[in-house]
């Protein structure tokens, strides 16, 4: 089993990285909205983003894995033998789903989350590199929160790493700039987070920013009544409102902190 999950997390990785690349290559190509393609500010953007993805990427082995890899493996064992194999991995995934959607509005609700959260949304464009841009001290309360949650449904540490795959593929597609055909994005958008769907989530409009809350599944803001009636235009204000500039990395890092 541990070889298995050793190996599909190399494969977990190989296919986020070529993701990664692939919209990031669509975006500049045929980009949906501005585009910082080179020059002080983009390549400062760029580094903080970057230099956020990093502390992170350090902290994950450290602490978001281990305690991914405690709560599946202390479960209290109340899961029937039928809730296995595929409709299994389904019906976590459906669950992990819905839980972040409730954890992202929290985050947007609760001042204290929103504290850390508002790092992610400071930004004034969007790509790709958005996907990753997240506080360290968001990541560690969310995977603290996401233990409880795998530790009570007794969810297998399988199924979160796929989870895990699926919440990155997810994200990079979401936050890409590449411009989509219109029917296509139509017909995906009914299932699915399209990058028009979560633009307007990131629309410098805080009652656009306070809707759109899902990851993977559109579903749920329909089924909940957070999905806004916003519609998404090439220039698109992104950031948010009332604050026209990103911040710099020691002021995104040491926003959480202050008064």
């Amino acid at each position: 089993m541990e070889d298995a999950v050793q190996t599909f997390l190399a494969v977990k990785g190989a296919v986020v990285g070529v993701w990664f690349l692939l919209w990031l290559g669509l975006e500049r190509w045929r980009p949906m909205g501005r585009v910082l393609a080179h020059g002080k500010a983009a390549w400062g953007r760029w580094a903080r983003n970057a230099s956020l993805f990093g502390i992170n990427a350090l902290l994950s082995p450290l602490i978001v894995v281990p305690i991914s890899a405690w709560a599946a493996g202390f479960g209290p064992g109340w899961r029937p033998d039928w809730v296995g194999g595929a409709w299994g991995l389904v019906l976590d995934l459906i669950l992990l789903d819905l839980f972040i959607y409730w954890w992202h509005r929290a985050n947007h609700e609760l001042p204290f989350l929103w504290r850390f959260h508002q790092v992610h949304h400071f930004d004034t464009d969007m790509d790709t590199t958005t996907a990753v841009r997240f506080h360290f001290g968001e990541v560690v309360l969310s995977s603290c929160v996401r233990g409880m949650v795998i530790l009570a449904l007794d969810i297998p540490l399988l199924s979160v790493i796929v989870f895990e795959a699926v919440v990155l593929l997810s994200a990079l597609f979401q936050h890409s700039n590449a411009r989509l055909p219109a029917r296509l994005e139509g017909v995906l958008s009914r299932v699915i987070i399209t990058p028009s769907i979560h633009w307007v989530h990131h629309h410098a409009v805080r009652r656009d920013t306070d809707s759109n809350y899902g990851n993977t599944f559109s579903f749920w803001d329909r089924l909940f009544g957070t999905l806004s009636p916003t519609r998404r235009w090439a220039e698109m204000p992104i950031g948010l409102e009332g604050e026209p500039q990103d911040r710099s990395l020691p002021g995104l890092l040491t926003t959480p902190f202050r008064s």
